[in-house]
């Protein structure tokens, strides 16, 4: 027999118990190789840098596009 509950929770009831699950913002760091942002612990997005080792090659885009 399951357990249902007798009376409903109030709305404010239900905003205080989710108060405290909220996203919070990564911050940004700053690639030494070429000071783009980046995310910590991560693979820079714009040179492939990670801890002074090139680890990923990054294909550079053509400005010219047909």
């Amino acid at each position: 027999m399951s357990q249902e509950p007798k009376k409903r929770h109030s709305r404010a009831r239900q905003g205080k118990r989710r108060a405290s699950i909220s996203l919070t913002v990564t911050k940004a760091n700053v690639c030494p190789n070429c000071s783009a942002p980046q995310i910590a612990h991560r693979v820079c997005d714009s040179c492939g840098f990670y801890k002074g080792k090139q680890v990923v090659k990054i294909k550079q885009q053509s400005s010219s596009q047909a």
